[in-house]
């Protein structure tokens, strides 16, 4: 049986996740308090971040940059975009 968790970014009782995504405190955090389908929301998010920003992953201020922004869209539910995003055309 799946575990449910009430998402703290979602408002509703939805299917958790099945391990901490992220080390530490905010990972288990994340565990305890985010959905699956509201950490799937987050990876498009970061994604889109990565992207726009031309950040990388192994460079200390972007990881902190992006944990910065998975902290606010997660539990503050802000979700900013770059200037200039204009999302991909739907097919």
């Amino acid at each position: 049986m799946s575990r449910t968790v009430h998402c703290a970014l979602l408002g509703q009782e939805l299917p958790g996740l099945a391990f901490a995504p992220y080390p530490g405190e905010l990972g288990q955090r994340i565990y305890n308090e985010i959905s699956q389908q509201a950490w799937n929301q987050w990876l498009e998010q970061q994604t889109m971040l990565i992207n726009e920003h031309r950040l990388s992953p192994i460079n200390p201020e972007h990881r902190k940059f992006l944990e910065q922004e998975m902290e606010k869209f997660l539990f503050q539910g802000q979700t900013d975009k770059p200037e200039g995003y204009v999302p991909p055309e739907s097919t």
